[in-house]
């Protein structure tokens, strides 16, 4: 088990893992040491650049989903958020060891994909392939025909994990052509099904060649034309008029954001645009050595072999679309929650607006909407996000029993775990 913590200390860690990836294809290059030393450590300095940017993003728009949330004040409703469920359930002494071995297990199941089949995709998101497993697990667990049977779940659990990080990245592979204009990586975030659809569905409301990257602002407001800027502008607007809502409903304002509110949603949305800045160095920090490593993974290991990489390396490609797709999302999820409300149970939990979500999946799927369907497709997108994140949740939430306590009160967030923990929840049900 020491060892088995190492080895899964290095894989869950996202840096780590590409930073290891670049090492092994410069070496497939025989790039001299100097070469080799430089390129791992740009690698994972990139990716460190890209999770700071991340934490910034999630920092500045976490007190915008509180604030949401106190607004709507819904009881006994869940915020999906996957590591509050994925600590409760590596905190199982039971299901914590077997969360482990399958982490280790799916990632040898899909390079051994890669290596047989048409699927050449080396999942290299570490923190989603953790989340694979606890899905999973998890899930299994909950069937009492097999709940005693731990070392048939970490089989099947790494077969099923393995097999779905070679099948979502292959889902995004026509679309990421259209977004970055080449072969070189594919999508590794747990997302897809939501990508996917957007992009498919994208062509039949809009065309590509309105892209959302040319829309034409009024000179008045021209400052919009600048991404980063726009980004900041637009995000404040959303907090200052979710907190003047809040105010007129009686909510402490300033509790939540800070004071004085009306600067704190100014210094949020600006530090939201910020963080995405540092996403977007990082991210071009990546690419510019992480593709060329693996063309000596390609050409000496695995021919052929793609990186699947984390969504926020397709955001440089259209900012625009994303913002799109995460205000779009945010509408989305909040028709599927009122449908959740009204249906009495039928349709599962009541899931709450998970900013986070919404930012980098709904995002993603606004980008993806957009290479099909330009900018009405990024709206899309965003809908269908936001409709299969927000349902996927309230279904899961409702079947996770035990293993989801009254303190957690969450569920699996990005449409791809949903998806996963649906139907291993469908097939239990089945064999009850």
């Amino acid at each position: 088990m020491f060892i088995l913590d190492i080895i899964k200390g290095m894989l869950s860690n996202a840096a780590i893992l590409v930073g290891l990836i670049a090492l092994v294809g410069l070496i497939a290059l025989k790039k001299s040491f100097s070469q080799v030393l430089a390129g791992t450590f740009k690698t994972i300095i990139g990716w460190l650049m890209l999770g700071a940017g991340a934490t910034v993003v999630v920092g500045a728009i976490g007190p915008l989903g509180d604030l949401f949330n106190s607004v709507l004040n819904i009881p006994n409703a869940a915020v999906p958020v996957n590591e509050v469920f994925s600590a409760v359930v590596q905190g199982d002494e039971v299901l914590g060891p077997l969360v482990a071995w399958t982490f280790l297990g799916s990632f040898i199941v899909n390079i051994l994909l890669a290596l047989i089949t048409k699927w050449k995709y080396i999942y290299l998101t570490g923190h989603v392939i953790l989340f694979n497993a606890v899905t999973t697990v998890a899930m299994f667990s909950l069937m009492p025909q097999i709940a005693d049977q731990h070392f048939l779940i970490v089989v099947i659990s790494s077969l099923m994990s393995g097999f779905a990080m070679v099948l979502f990245p292959a889902l995004s592979v026509p679309f990421m052509k259209k977004i970055i204009g080449s072969e070189d990586f594919v999508l590794g975030h747990p997302g897809t099904i939501a990508y996917a659809s957007a992009g498919f569905l994208g062509q039949f409301v809009g065309d590509p060649e309105d892209d959302a990257e040319d829309l034409k602002f009024p000179e008045w407001i021209g400052f919009m034309r600048e991404p980063l800027v726009a980004m900041g502008f637009i995000s404040w607007l959303i907090f200052l008029i979710v907190a003047i809502i809040g105010l007129v409903r009686g909510v402490n304002v300033e509790e939540i954001l800070g004071s004085p509110w009306w600067l704190q949603t100014l210094i949020l949305g600006l530090t939201f645009a910020g963080g995405i800045g540092v996403i977007l160095y990082g991210v071009r920090t990546v690419l510019g050595e992480i593709v060329p490593a693996f063309r000596g993974i390609s050409e000496k290991i695995i021919k052929n072999a793609k990186p699947a990489l984390d969504c926020p390396v397709v955001f440089p490609y259209a900012p625009n679309a994303l913002l799109i797709g995460y205000i779009s999302s945010i509408v989305g999820g909040v028709i599927a929650m009122v449908l959740q409300i009204v249906s009495g149970g039928a349709l599962g939990g009541v899931i709450l607006p998970s900013m986070i979500v919404h930012f980098f999946c709904g995002g993603t799927a606004g980008i993806f909407g957009n290479s099909t369907g330009g900018w009405k497709g990024s709206i899309l997108g965003g809908v269908i996000n936001g409709l299969f994140f927000t349902f996927l949740a309230g279904l899961v939430y409702t079947s996770l029993g035990a293993l989801n306590p009254a303190w957690a009160g969450t569920s699996f967030g990005d449409t791809d775990l949903g998806f996963m923990a649906s139907l291993l929840a469908f097939v239990g049900s089945l064999l009850k």
